[in-house]
């Protein structure tokens, strides 16, 4: 598995390029410089990023074109208003501005928006071989010295000291997978369960009859009915006597 890491723009480290423009094709210049300005010639060249370098066009005067092209070729330019519409051909603007001829080379290979607005500001053209950015080229040179020569000292110390490779972990087992049990399988193990299930209800119907038997109690063992005491019909006599009394005294 990889992962991308994705730079800050602190960490974008940009370069000074001088390219002679003396006697070559319009189109090849540009071309190469707009590779440059847009970072294509990095490992770390993202479309999004502004990781190009600075180049510096000299002798822009003396691009040339194949065949009739410097008569044939027009730059045309319009402000908005109604006819004021103007056009010069490739040698005319080669005679007032040749700078502009690359820059607009150039600035039509790079992206539009803001992210081309900012790549439009690391393009330098002059006209003659004299430029005043030999301090940036000076001091770019410098920086890429340095980064080389401490990429191979670390390069050199991790030779000299190498590190211990990482522990591996145990292969572990592979799990064989269990068969999944065919029709036949199933209706035999549901077979079995049914004649557990039978057995188990077997076995408490005839638990339960044997606690029943126990509980009931045996012929021998029956209470006999108790004779009911005769006091009843002497209770009876006692109150018929009563009022007998009640009048004998009466008459008294």
């Amino acid at each position: 598995m990889t992962s991308t890491v994705r730079r800050k723009a602190s960490e974008i480290a940009k370069n000074w390029h001088v390219v002679d423009a003396a006697d070559r094709p319009l189109g090849r210049v540009a071309s190469e410089v707009a590779a440059l300005i847009r970072g294509k010639h990095k490992p770390t060249y993202e479309p999004h990023l502004d990781d190009g370098d600075f180049v510096i066009i000299i002798n822009a005067g003396k691009v040339r074109l194949s065949g009739r092209k410097a008569e044939q070729k027009v730059y045309y330019r319009h402000s908005g208003y109604p006819g004021n519409l103007r056009k010069r051909t490739f040698a005319e603007q080669m005679a007032r501005q040749p700078e502009r001829v690359l820059e607009r080379s150039v600035w039509g290979m790079l992206p539009k928006g803001p992210l081309g607005k900012r790549m439009r500001r690391h393009l330098k053209v002059y006209a003659g071989p004299e430029h005043p950015h030999q301090a940036q080229i000076t001091g770019s040179e410098r920086a890429a010295e340095a980064a080389a020569q401490a990429e191979a000292e670390a390069l050199q110390a991790s030779i000299d000291n190498p590190s211990a490779p990482p522990r591996l972990r145990p292969l572990s087992v592979p799990e064989t997978p269990t068969p999944r049990p065919t029709r036949a399988e199933k209706v035999a193990a549901w077979l079995a369960e049914l004649e557990e299930a039978r057995a188990a209800a077997e076995a408490d119907a005839a638990a339960m009859a044997e606690v029943e038997d126990d509980d009931l109690p045996e012929e021998d063992d029956a209470p006999e009915d108790e004779p009911v005491a005769e006091a009843e019909p002497a209770a009876e006599a006692e109150a018929e006597d009563e009022p007998e009394d009640e009048s004998e005294d009466e008459e008294k």
